[in-house]
């Protein structure tokens, strides 16, 4: 069996923001955890390529959609690139496998005897591609996303009948594992409590998508299709798949995460799609929060829209996966301040862990000839061994759960007691008398010993930190043992050549 990962298909109508960053660095950071747990992985993620949107997007720029797409999917793939995002498939909605995929879905569907032809009138937000209540039931009513007005639309559509799903669905979302966190479902709940209404699954005046293969002039409607990416991904090492076939390669996904935006479509209409092709339906969908700067929405118009690219180029990877993964609890909403991220950064990442393996390795290279200490058993001394069984048992519990802020301040935390263990022993003052050797021994390489299992904590959220790390040890991750195994206390090997220190991250400079 495989674990299944999924990103949402990130809309192709411009570059990757902070927020699709953010969502993805999530998902990077379970997928290897999980691997580092000896479970084989396939983590998805690509982009969305249909619809209105893309369309009106593409003559604004006076050029073919196909083009657009095409760009724009290759940024978001050189992204992905240097973001070191370890995806194992990424899929264009625009791709001839994933076509064959939905036609097949299609026929599925219809088959059950969900689709029927109607007319569809209402407000429509072209940016969410999705029709709205309007209260007011004016033209001046805004999308409360987008903030734009809403366009109205009576056309005849291929309808999906979803009102037959409504106990399948309630059923579905009492679980209180599918939807994560507590209140994103209990918004899912008072949703479907009104009763699921059917919705449209196809659009007449909208050229670029899927073409609905028994009926002219209409295509399939954006979420219909892109949705599907998630299966037809599972599909792109295979000439030709039939949905039969993609569901022996990791069918169902083990859990989507996604902003809470979209929430609707992944816990309530796709689950019913599912249901009426007879297919099994996503473990879990987890709804994150949206991200704020200084306190602000993000929007062009305040001219406030954080570029993860200069983030990138200005800060470093480590040091934005360190902050967006340990300091946003994820479900919650997030706010992005300059100050409080130097501020952590610099706290955390330089100063407690950095020179905690700094000054410790400094130490043990000049006392005992450039390596780590013999460690002395007959000195009876288990504080960092115990509270490393402690945080990795905490650590890994977090994780499973998807608690990533709280494995990452495990990690924090025991590099806190440990440089508090160092400052208690002052391995510097005792070294002066001979007599103490055997004691700073095992001072420092209970400390080295506690510094190399914060590395490999540190593997699945910051890989090259971690391995930075490991490096200055003397001590590179052996892939011969599990990960598992190698945070066991004791595997730093006695007596072995320690390099020359070095900073692991600089310190950023707060403007």
């Amino acid at each position: 069996m495989s674990f299944v990962i999924t990103t949402p298909l990130y809309y192709v109508n411009d570059k990757p923001h902070l927020g699709s960053i953010y969502t993805t660095l999530i998902c990077d950071s379970i997928a290897r955890f999980k691997r580092l747990c000896g479970e084989k992985v396939i983590f998805i993620t690509g982009v969305d390529e249909h619809g209105l949107k893309i369309q009106r997007t593409a003559i604004d720029k006076g050029v073919d959609p196909r083009r657009h797409c095409d760009e724009i999917s290759n940024v978001f793939i050189e992204n992905w690139k240097n973001w070191d995002i370890s995806h194992d498939k990424f899929i264009r909605t625009s791709s001839n496998k994933h076509e064959s995929i939905v036609n097949d879905f299609y026929k599925r569907v219809k088959k059950s005897g969900d689709i029927y032809m109607g007319i569809q009138k209402g407000w429509y937000c072209v940016g969410c591609e999705e029709f709205k209540d309007n209260p007011e039931n004016s033209p001046n009513f805004k999308c409360p996303i987008h903030q734009k007005n809403l366009e109205w639309k009576n056309e005849e559509n291929l309808f999906f009948r979803l009102s037959k799903y409504q106990a399948q669905i309630e059923n579905l979302i009492n679980n209180p594992l599918f939807i994560e966190p507590k209140e994103r479902r209990n918004e899912i709940i008072k949703f479907v409590s009104k009763g699921l209404k059917d919705f449209s699954i196809s659009r007449t005046n909208v050229t670029w998508g899927i073409s609905v293969p028994d009926i002219s002039k209409h295509t399939f409607y954006v979420w219909f299709d892109a949705l599907l990416g998630y299966v037809s991904a599972l599909g792109l090492d295979l000439d030709d798949a039939s949905l039969d076939q993609l569901m022996d390669k990791g069918w169902p996904a083990d859990i989507h995460i996604i902003g809470k935006d979209i929430l609707r479509f992944h816990a309530v209409y796709w689950p019913a799609m599912l249901l009426s092709a007879g297919m099994n339906v996503p473990k879990k969908v987890l709804g994150h929060g949206f991200l704020t700067r200084e306190g602000q929405k993000m929007g062009k118009s305040l001219g406030n829209v954080l570029d993860p690219n200069i983030l990138l180029t200005k800060y470093g990877k480590e040091a934005v996966r360190w902050f967006l993964l340990k300091d946003i609890s994820l479900g919650n909403d997030g706010d992005f301040q300059n100050k409080r991220f130097v501020e952590i950064i610099n706290n955390d990442l330089a100063n407690t862990i950095g020179n905690l393996l700094n000054r410790t390795s400094s130490m043990s290279r000049k006392w005992f000839n450039n390596k780590v200490p013999q460690n002395h058993e007959l000195v009876n001394d288990f504080k960092l061994e115990s509270i490393s069984k402690k945080v990795v048992e905490n650590y890994i519990n977090y994780f499973n759960y998807y608690k990533i802020d709280l494995a990452a301040n495990e990690i924090l935390n025991f590099a806190i007691n440990t440089n508090l263990y160092l400052n208690e022993k002052q391995p510097w003052v005792l070294i002066k008398e001979e007599k103490n050797i055997p004691l700073v021994c095992n001072v420092i390489y209970n400390v080295l010993e506690s510094t190399r299992i914060i590395g490999l904590l540190l593997l699945p959220l910051l890989p090259d930190l971690s391995s930075k790390i490991n490096i200055q040890l003397g001590s590179l991750y052996n892939d011969k043992l599990t990960w598992k195994e190698e945070l066991k206390w004791g595997k730093l090997p006695n007596n072995s050549e320690l390099p020359t220190p070095s900073p692991i991250i600089n310190k950023l400079d707060y403007e």
